[in-house]
């Protein structure tokens, strides 16, 4: 089965580098505009995370796809870094740890990087059992940059680490689902 991962377009958050988690912002309408001119290849079923930006990618780039939202698929919680940027942050010991570790302390009074990583696993199972189930042979989850990385961390071949697979908004990473567990992603 082939897979695309697409993360969603452009919002005003993402413009201004702000951490987008649980904020629920629509996209910007010219990065709405840049989608809808994009030609994706065929697919049979959308499976999208139930966030603006998410369904508004979805249905510009498949406008007639059947759309399926699964809530695990949404972005972390940020917790107290949502919706802010570096310059809000800049100067914060919290978060002057959080950059110094690499990204591998949790948000403060947000989703556990571990827990975020194993619901994102756990919704693209159940997505795939179903997509198998329906004979699905090609499917696109039109999803956050975040779940790309969760997602294919775990399933991912070649191996790469969780930050490895950081993805542009609107940017689709190709692979092919062949039942044994892992994504096997063609790249360029």
């Amino acid at each position: 089965m082939e897979l695309y991962f697409v993360r969603h377009g452009r919002t005003a958050g993402n413009r201004e580098g702000r951490y987008v988690g649980r904020t629920d912002e629509p996209l910007l309408p010219e990065s709405l505009t840049e989608l809808e001119r994009m030609v994706m290849p065929p697919v049979e079923l959308v499976v999208a995370s139930p966030m603006l930006r998410c369904r508004q990618t979805a249905r510009a780039l498949y406008p007639d796809v059947p759309l399926w939202t699964l809530e695990d698929l949404r972005e972390m919680d940020f917790g107290d870094f949502e919706y802010k940027n570096y310059e809000e942050l800049n100067g914060d010991p919290v978060y002057q740890a959080f950059i110094d570790s690499g990204g591998a302390v949790d948000f403060p009074g947000g989703e556990p990087l571990v827990a975020f990583q194993e619901r994102c696993r756990r919704a693209f199972d159940v997505a795939v059992k179903r997509l198998i189930e329906q004979r699905v042979q090609a499917a696109a989850f039109v999803v956050h940059g975040g779940t790309i990385m969760a997602i294919l961390s775990a399933f991912g071949e070649p191996k790469r680490s969780y930050f490895d697979w950081q993805v542009k908004n609107g940017a689709c990473i190709r692979g092919r689902w062949t039942g044994d567990g892992k994504i096997y992603i063609k790249i360029k």
